[in-house]
């Protein structure tokens, strides 16, 4: 097994993440490897989180159910389900939670399929437990409701509602149901109606650490907007050749 490069970061160098009520965050690991969730349950217990392991697909829905974690970490190869299947059934309970793939296949392929399937982030082993720790801090961040940042929870842009309390988001009346990285991808261009923002922009807002340049990331995320926001309605998210993308309500 290839482990983790080990970090030099220190979380007492920074506020520990919490809940709005004080509770701890709460991260169910999902890796078959012995030594691996070890570290990470390590690492993470580190930052102040709560954290639980488990070495099969079965009993981390068991877990999911149960624990109901603000974040998984699921690697996409178990012995019994996949990955895959773990987070359709964790989507079909109706949990919204963030879910961080990992993967031992560094192909563009198996990085969208993973993202296609309603996961928010990857990270390739090996990897660097700094590396996963910001990721999932950051992932965190976005799924969690943020009701202080605005005195008016509603964003409203033409026929498109989102909600930052109840992280719910509509469109002429019409639910519509979003990832944690959707919703903040969405929230970032209703803030910034009629406003070119460029791939660097979303990238720095949106994923809060560098991603090494991989800005396909934004166009794939777009494209599932475009999906869900504009599919059969007269288009709001719109690409400016060169500068970026812009949401405005439709004409």
């Amino acid at each position: 097994m290839t482990r983790p490069a080990a970090s030099d970061a220190s979380p007492q160098s920074r506020p520990r993440l919490k809940h709005p009520d004080g509770s701890p965050i709460r991260v169910l690991v999902v890796d078959d490897e012995p030594t691996l969730t070890d570290l990470l349950q390590m690492a993470l217990r580190y930052e102040g989180w709560e954290v639980k392991t488990a070495a099969d697909g079965r009993h981390a829905l068991t877990l999911a159910r149960e624990f109901r974690p603000d974040a998984i970490v699921l690697d996409m190869m178990l012995p019994d389900i996949d990955g895959m299947q773990v987070l359709s059934r964790v989507r079909q309970d109706g949990q919204q939670t963030a879910v961080l793939f990992l993967t031992a296949k560094d192909s563009l392929e198996d990085r969208i399929n993973g993202l296609t399937a309603g996961g928010d982030d990857y990270v390739t082993k090996p990897f660097s437990l700094e590396e996963l720790v910001a990721r999932l801090r950051g992932l965190i961040r976005r799924s969690m409701l943020t009701a202080s940042e605005e005195e008016d929870p509603r964003l409203v842009v033409g026929d498109l509602v989102l909600d930052e309390d109840s992280h719910e988001v509509s469109r002429d009346g019409d639910q519509i149901d979003l990832t944690a990285t959707e919703f903040e991808l969405l929230r970032y261009l209703m803030r910034n109606p009629r406003r070119v923002l460029s791939k660097t922009q979303i990238l720095d807002r949106v994923w809060n650490y560098d991603f090494g340049g991989k800005s396909s990331v934004v166009e794939i995320y777009i494209s599932y907007l475009r999906r869900k926001i504009d599919a059969g309605r007269k288009p709001m998210i719109h690409t400016v050749r060169g500068a970026g993308y812009m949401l405005k309500a439709a004409e």
